[in-house]
C-alpha cells in the first residue's frame, strides 16, 4: 500500500508541476491575448471558450512532447544553429505513403537533412485539391497516404532520430467538400457566415475593383457563382477553395483547434499558407492587412501557451522589406521564419543576366535586417518561379520589366541567351505577357540538355553551376532547404502530361516521382548523380563545421569588381569565410581588398591569397581566413 501511495503522490506532483507549468505560460500572454481577441471580436464568451480548449489541448499533448516544449523553452535559438539543413518533399512522390517515408529516414540521413517539411497531405478531393491545398478535413490524411496514427508514428520516429518534421496549415481557405462548406452550400446561416457569401453581384463587384487577382488566366476574378446555392461565394486561389471569413469568432476559435490537433500529431514546424490574404475587407487590397498582423501575433502566443516547441513558418511571397513586418517585433514576435521568395527568383535572374548587380544589392538588404530574423533559403521549390523582382532598379539600368520577364522566360525555356536550361512556362498571360517557369534545379543549370545530347563537355559544367548555386545558398544567412530530388540533381518529368487531373499545371514537371534507382547512384562518383550527391554532402559537411554559418553570424557581401562574380562574407567570434561565385561561362581571376594575406580553400585545401583568385566558368570557392595572418594583419 505505500508503494502504491508514493506512486500517486509523485503522479499528482507530476500534474501539479504540468499544470502550473501551463499556468505560467498562460497568464503570461493572456492580458495581451484577452485585448487583442477583444479588439478584433469583442466577444468574450467566445475568448472564454478558446481559452478552456487551450487547456485541453496542452493536457492532450504527449509527455515527450512536452519534454521537448520544456527544453525548447531554454534553448530559444535551437534552430538558428549552422546544422539545420532542411527538404521540402511530396509524400507520395517521395516514398509513397507515410510508412513510406519513415522507411527512408536513413535516406534523409544520408543526406544530412535534419528537417523535412512533408508537402499537404490532409484529406482533398481527387482533381480538385491544388497539390493538397484545398483541404476538405484538417484531422483527416489523404487514405493513400495514410492515417493520423501512420503521421504520429512518423512524427515519433523523426524525433528519436534528431529530425524535424514541418506541415502545411492551409488556413485562408478550405475545400469546397469541406464540412462547412457543404453546410454553407446548403443554405445553414452558421456555416454561410463563415465564408463570404453574397446573393447578388453589387458587393462582390467592389471588391474586383481593388482586390488584385491570384491566377488571372486560370481562375480569374475573385468570386464563383454557385448556381445550386444562388449565391456568389469568395474564392481568390480557385473556384473549388472558399475563402474563410475571419471576422467570425468561431472561424478563428475553430482553426485555430485545427492548428492545435496538428501541433500535438508531433509537428515542430507548422508552415501558415498564404497568411497575407487570411483577413478580408471591402475597398482595399484583402492583402496585408493589420487584423493578419493581430492574428498571427494570437496564434504565435497560443502556440507559447500550448506547444512552445513549435515553430510558425510563414508563407508570404513578397520582398524582404515587406516580407520583415511578419516577424513582429522583438517584444511582440509573430513568425519564427519566413521565406527568402525576392532572393531565390533574384538568383535565376543571376543566371540568365550573368550580372550579379541586382542579387548584391538585394542580399544586401537581407543582411541589414536584424540577425533575429531567420529565412528560409532555397532554389528550388515545389512551386513555380515568379519573376518578382526589383524592377525599380532594373529600371535604372534601362530594362523594362515586361521585356525582361519574356526574356526570362525564354532563356529559361532554352530559346534566348545561349540557354542550356529546360522547362515550361505557368500560367501565361497572352495579354500582360507574364508568364511563370517551371523546372527542377538541375534541369535549369544544363544537366538535362548535357545529357541528351551526352556532351560531356556541357555536363561538367551544369554540374558545377548546380552545386555552385547551392554553395551559394548554403552562404546565405538562414536555413537551406532542398527541394527533394536535386541532392541526386534529378531531371525534370513530363509524364504529368498523360495525367488529366495534372495535365493542365506544368508545375507537375518539377514534381516528379523520386527515381531510386538513380539514387542508389548516389554512391558512384562517377555518375551525374554521385557527382552531385558527393558535392553536395561535402558542402553540407562544411556548413555543420564551421560556425561562421549560425544566423547570427555577421554577413555582407564584397565588390569583387566583376559584374559576373559575387562575393558574401560571414564572420563570427574571430573566424571569417569568403564565398566567392562565378556566375559566368568564362574563367575568372580576381583580386579582392580583403586585409590577411592567406585563406585556406576549404574545397582544395590549399591556401590563396584573396588578390589571386582564379574561378572556373560557373564555378565558385569557399575560402576561410587563416587565423595567424589575419591576427597579424590587424
Amino acid at each position: 500500500m505505500r508503494g502504491k501511495t508514493g506512486e500517486t503522490s509523485q503522479t499528482k506532483e507530476k500534474v501539479s508541476r504540468a499544470e502550473a507549468t501551463y499556468r505560467k505560460r498562460f497568464d503570461r500572454h493572456l492580458d495581451e491575448l484577452r485585448w487583442l481577441y477583444m479588439e478584433l471580436y469583442d466577444n468574450g464568451s467566445m475568448f472564454a471558450e478558446l481559452c478552456d480548449n487551450l487547456h485541453r489541448f496542452y493536457e492532450e499533448r504527449a509527455k515527450d512532447l512536452k519534454k521537448l516544449d520544456r527544453e525548447r523553452e531554454k534553448a530559444p535559438d535551437w534552430y538558428k544553429k549552422n546544422d539545420m539543413l532542411g527538404m521540402m518533399l511530396y509524400i507520395d512522390n517521395f516514398a509513397g505513403n507515410l510508412r513510406g517515408v519513415q522507411e527512408k529516414l536513413d535516406y534523409l540521413k544520408s543526406c544530412n537533412v535534419n528537417y523535412i517539411h512533408l508537402m499537404p497531405f490532409l484529406d482533398t478531393p481527387k482533381g480538385r485539391s491544388d497539390g493538397g491545398y484545398a483541404v476538405a478535413d484538417f484531422r483527416k490524411v489523404q487514405p493513400q497516404l495514410g492515417t493520423m496514427e501512420d503521421l504520429e508514428s512518423l512524427t515519433a520516429a523523426c524525433r528519436k532520430g534528431g529530425i524535424n518534421v514541418c506541415m502545411d496549415f492551409v488556413m485562408n481557405h478550405t475545400s469546397e467538400d469541406h464540412e462547412w462548406a457543404k453546410r454553407a452550400r446548403a443554405g445553414e446561416g452558421e456555416y454561410m457566415s463563415r465564408y463570404f457569401f453574397f446573393d447578388n453581384d453589387a458587393i462582390p463587384n467592389e471588391y474586383e475593383k481593388t482586390v488584385p487577382q491570384v491566377f488571372p488566366t486560370t481562375a480569374p476574378g475573385n468570386f464563383t457563382w454557385l448556381a445550386d446555392a444562388g449565391h456568389f461565394v469568395m474564392t481568390s486561389f480557385y473556384p473549388y477553395q472558399w475563402d474563410l471569413n475571419y471576422g467570425n469568432p468561431r472561424v478563428f476559435n475553430e482553426m485555430m483547434y485545427n492548428f492545435l490537433f496538428l501541433a500535438n500529431k508531433g509537428m515542430d514546424v507548422i508552415r501558415i499558407d498564404a497568411v497575407p490574404y487570411i483577413w478580408k475587407e471591402l475597398h482595399t487590397s484583402c492583402r496585408n492587412l493589420k487584423q493578419v498582423h493581430t492574428i498571427v501575433r494570437m496564434m504565435r502566443m497560443i502556440s507559447e501557451i500550448v506547444c512552445p516547441g513549435v515553430l510558425l513558418l510563414g508563407e508570404v511571397v513578397m520582398e524582404p522589406e515587406k516580407v520583415a513586418p511578419y516577424f513582429g517585433t522583438v517584444e511582440k514576435p509573430e513568425c519564427h521564419m519566413l521565406y527568402n521568395v525576392t532572393t531565390m527568383a533574384t538568383t535565376w535572374h543571376t543566371v540568365a543576366t550573368r550580372d550579379v548587380s541586382l542579387l548584391k544589392r538585394q542580399l544586401d538588404i537581407v543582411n541589414s535586417l536584424p540577425k533575429e530574423y531567420v529565412f528560409l533559403n532555397y532554389l528550388r521549390c515545389h512551386d513555380d518561379i515568379g519573376w518578382g523582382l526589383d524592377y525599380d532598379t532594373l529600371r535604372l539600368e534601362g530594362i523594362d520589366e515586361r521585356a525582361h520577364k519574356w526574356y526570362l522566360n525564354q532563356y529559361f525555356q532554352g530559346y534566348e541567351g545561349e540557354s542550356n536550361s529546360r522547362g515550361e512556362l505557368y500560367n501565361a498571360d497572352p495579354v500582360s505577357g507574364d508568364a511563370r517557369f517551371c523546372g527542377t534545379t538541375a534541369s535549369m543549370c544544363g544537366v538535362e540538355k548535357a545529357g541528351s545530347t551526352q556532351d560531356e563537355e556541357a555536363m561538367e559544367r551544369a554540374i558545377r553551376l548546380d552545386v555552385t548555386l547551392h554553395a551559394y545558398m548554403f552562404m546565405q544567412s538562414g536555413i537551406p532547404v532542398l527541394y527533394s530530388g536535386d541532392e541526386i540533381g534529378q531531371l525534370n518529368d513530363y509524364s504529368y502530361k498523360e495525367d488529366p487531373d495534372k495535365a493542365a499545371d506544368s508545375r507537375y514537371i518539377h514534381r516528379g516521382k523520386m527515381n531510386w534507382t538513380l539514387a542508389k547512384q548516389a554512391q558512384n562518383e562517377k555518375s551525374v548523380e554521385g557527382q552531385i550527391f558527393s558535392q553536395l554532402d561535402r558542402l553540407e559537411k562544411i556548413r555543420k563545421s564551421e560556425k561562421v554559418f549560425v544566423t547570427q553570424a555577421d554577413s555582407r557581401t564584397i565588390d569583387t569588381g566583376d559584374r559576373n562574380v559575387l562575393c558574401i562574407g560571414r564572420a563570427y567570434e574571430g573566424e571569417e569565410l569568403l564565398g566567392v561565385f562565378n556566375f559566368s561561362g568564362q574563367d575568372k581571376k580576381l583580386a579582392l581588398q580583403e586585409p590577411g594575406e592567406a585563406y585556406v580553400d576549404l574545397i582544395a585545401g590549399e591556401k590563396v591569397r584573396p588578390d589571386e583568385i582564379t574561378l572556373p566558368a560557373y564555378g565558385f570557392c569557399y575560402l576561410k581566413a587563416v587565423q595567424e595572418q589575419k591576427a597579424a594583419a590587424d
